[in-house]
């Protein structure tokens, strides 16, 4: 089941239950069905800007986005031995931890201990017996 809903608020003014603002660089389009069921589709503009963030990281010439460029720093500060090797493989881990927060931020419930209970009377509201 997956429950939406479109408020937004001063702190997410895109949306309370949408991507925030600081994983927006990775993603900021919907959350469709397709990436609830756990399959992250990213935009395809992301192909070429990861590829310069993954020079970035080597210390090779490159021009990461603007908007790249705090994450790319922590991922160059996290990774100081990254090496040719390793680079797309750094670089897939941390979009898929980003992914994984853009699915939290969408959830209604979040993983807090108020969120799963907000969730269990949401379940039993509806006759489903945990």
């Amino acid at each position: 089941m997956v429950l939406r809903d479109n408020q937004t608020s001063s702190e997410h003014p895109d949306g309370i239950y949408h991507p925030h603002r600081d994983v927006q660089h990775i993603k900021k389009e919907n959350i469709g069905l397709i990436e609830v069921m756990g399959l992250a589709i990213l935009p395809p503009r992301l192909k070429e800007e990861l590829k310069q963030v993954e020079k970035f990281l080597l210390g090779k010439d490159c021009q990461v986005a603007a908007y790249h460029q705090e994450w790319a720093n922590q991922l160059k500060d996290l990774n100081p031995d990254v090496t040719a090797e390793t680079v797309e493989d750094v670089v897939q881990a941390s979009i898929g931890q980003i992914f994984s927060r853009v699915l939290e931020d969408a959830g209604v419930y979040k993983r807090t201990e108020e969120g799963q209970e907000a969730f269990m009377r949401f379940v039993q509201s509806v006759g489903i017996q945990p």
